[in-house]
C-alpha cells in the first residue's frame, strides 16, 4: 500500500503541473490558525546598508598596503580586520571600518560594516 501512495503522489503533482487537471478548482493556500504569517524582509530585523557612513573611502588609497599598517593609522573609530578566507561576524555596524586582507596580508578592500 504505501508503495502506490508514493507513485500515487507524483503523478498528481505531474498533472497539476502540465496541466491535466484543467477545469478541476483552484484552492488558494490557507494560513492554519494559531500560526504567525512569515515575516517580511522589512519585519526581518535587517539592517538597511547605508553608503559609506564610517567614511572608509579616506581609508582606500591603502589598499594594496600590507595589514601591518592598520594598527598605526591613528583610526579612533571601531574597526575590523578581515583575514583572507576569514570567518566574520554578521552584525552590522555601518559606522565600522572593515579592512578586507587578501592571501598574502595585504589590504583588498575597505568598506564599512
Amino acid at each position: 500500500m504505501t508503495t502506490t501512495l508514493r507513485l500515487i503522489a507524483p503523478l498528481v503533482a505531474i498533472a497539476a503541473l502540465s496541466g491535466c487537471m484543467a477545469g478541476a478548482p483552484v484552492q488558494e493556500p490557507v494560513q492554519p490558525a494559531g500560526i504567525e504569517p512569515l515575516p517580511t524582509a522589512a519585519d526581518s530585523g535587517l539592517t538597511e546598508r547605508k553608503p559609506d557612513l564610517c567614511k572608509a573611502s579616506t581609508y582606500a588609497n591603502r589598499i594594496g598596503q600590507p595589514g601591518t599598517v592598520i594598527p598605526t593609522l591613528g583610526i579612533s573609530r571601531t574597526y575590523r580586520v578581515v583575514e583572507y578566507r576569514g570567518i566574520e561576524p554578521q552584525e552590522y555596524d555601518p559606522n565600522r571600518i572593515v579592512f578586507r586582507l587578501d592571501s598574502t596580508g595585504a589590504i583588498s578592500g575597505v568598506d564599512c560594516g
